[in-house]
């Protein structure tokens, strides 16, 4: 048994009927480099033989009797991979439109909450003989670090796959109600005083961000509830939209190496590029630039291995209002620079210790209560999309023998974000998973398409600097990461 941190309970309590807090990821594999050819039978045996090596797999939650604490994982005694890993097939022609909708469809679908929190589909009848593995797991139980990880478990770099056997065999938990009230009326006790320390901490925290506000010399990153109003700002409905595409990694350092910045920076130009040319197409010219909430990891080295979340996330402005895509680029830099300032003043830690003594059950009514009265639509929106970019290995990996082609990651959305754009690099190529709200992005394949409109423009402006792919003098945070 393993209590949930508050934080991570919290990705369960602000669940409603349109807010669905799984991640997933879409993969492509290549069969052709399997020695015994694909079959479901195998996949599924050889995830069967890795569930040591993804703990979460056979977890379940449990929560306390009155929510009294936050609720708990318990080794499930019921446990059934048949639930989890299921065949599925995509209908003619099999292309990644058809994928897409399949995997929107899967994601639209709450995960049950009294089950291991995760579903795996293993899905046939895609173009070229390929095979897709179809993943989504609860935010609760990863972050993008501790899921690359999970991932890397299943898989292999090399078409033969080598298991290492469980160091100590597998034990259900058998607990009643009585004990989980027990423990956690125990451990309620203790949290007055650290409510104490809490505040007395965060008063700190907030006089010191406030002092550093004031000494930038360019202004703060923006505010929450700051970011203007847009069409895209609407109440959740339960049903997504799904699109992949790709860019080279390559192009995108060029345009980092002559600009300055971070591969980051470039992407969330891209993605500030895309939703200018979205609200456009709509008629819309926000006064305000538009604001991306961007997680980041805060995972030490001796977190590697762990799951749950440790991550933050910064507001940066998108400086959607400025037209040249060269200055765009130079003033998110500039703020993603000064973001990452700020989080080091008032960051992960207070938040997470608020979302250790805040009460389970006022937290999940006060989500619900929200959903349904659209508070959210009444509010200034708290950002206006999520642009999350992790990276992935630059060699080969394997699922049951068959060549790993491509990986498209995919965040959840909300209220104030009803579009979401992950991005993971594999093998010198990004790969973009955009998930939307269906009533509010119907036109996420636009998108998809004015991402690389965006970095078409930027690509074009460093040929024509031609600095040689070297930083430009005085470029905010020229680097080679």
């Amino acid at each position: 048994m393993q209590r949930l941190t508050g934080f991570d309970a919290a990705f369960f309590h602000v669940e409603t009927a349109g807010t669905h807090m799984h991640v997933g990821q879409t993969c492509v594999f290549d069969p052709s480099t399997a020695p015994e050819g694909h079959s479901f039978a195998a996949a599924r045996q050889l995830v069967a033989d890795r569930l040591h090596l993804v703990p979460p797999f056979r977890r379940r939650l449990a929560d306390v009797p009155l929510r009294l604490h936050h609720p708990v994982w318990l080794e499930d005694p019921d446990f059934d991979l048949d639930y989890h890993v299921r065949p599925a097939a995509l209908p003619a022609p099999g292309g990644v439109a058809e994928l897409a909708d399949f995997t929107a469809e899967v994601m639209g679908r709450p995960l049950h909450r009294h089950r291991p929190p995760w579903e795996m589909y293993i899905v046939e009848g895609l173009e070229g003989g390929m095979v897709a593995g179809v993943t989504k797991v609860h935010h609760a139980a990863i972050d993008g670090l501790s899921g690359a990880e999970i991932t890397a478990s299943l898989l292999d770099i090399s078409p033969e796959p080598v298991t290492t056997p469980p160091e100590q065999p597998w034990e259900p938990d058998h607990v009643s109600a009585l004990d989980l009230g027990r423990s956690g009326a125990i451990e309620l006790v203790r949290q007055p005083r650290t409510l104490a320390r809490l505040a007395s901490r965060t008063v700190g925290s907030a006089l010191d961000l406030r002092r550093r506000n004031r000494s930038e010399g360019e202004g703060p990153p923006p505010a929450p509830f700051s970011a203007p109003r847009t069409s895209l700002q609407t109440s959740l409905g339960a049903h997504r939209r799904v699109a992949f595409t790709e860019a080279s990694l390559e192009k995108v350092k060029a345009v980092k190496n002559t600009f300055g910045g971070t591969v980051n920076d470039v992407i969330l130009a891209m993605c500030a590029g895309a939703l200018r040319s979205l609200l456009a197409a709509r008629g819309e010219h926000p006064e305000r630039s538009l604001v991306a909430a961007v997680p980041v990891s805060v995972r030490t080295e001796e977190q590697r291995g762990t799951m749950g979340n440790q991550v933050s996330a910064m507001l940066v402005s998108l400086a959607s209002t400025v037209d040249d895509p060269i200055e765009r680029l130079r003033a998110i830099a500039a703020s993603s620079s000064r973001a990452k300032a700020q989080d080091k003043v008032f960051g992960v830690q207070e938040l997470s210790e608020w979302a250790e003594v805040l009460s389970p059950g006022v937290v999940s009514r006060g989500a619900r209560l929200a959903a349904r009265l659209k508070l959210l639509e009444r509010l200034p929106p708290l950002h206006n999309a999520i642009v999350s970019n992790f990276p992935g290995p630059a060699f080969p990996l394997f699922f049951a023998g068959a060549r790993m082609v491509a990986a498209y990651p995919m965040g959840p959305v909300m209220d104030s974000a009803p579009l979401n754009i992950t991005v993971q690099s594999y093998m010198g190529t990004l790969f973009f998973g955009l998930l939307a709200c269906r009533d509010a992005v119907p036109e996420v394949w636009d998108v998809a398409e004015y991402l690389h409109d965006a970095l078409d423009e930027l690509s074009k402006a460093a040929v024509t600097a031609g600095v040689g792919g070297r930083p430009q003098p005085g470029s905010p945070n020229a680097s080679n990461d």
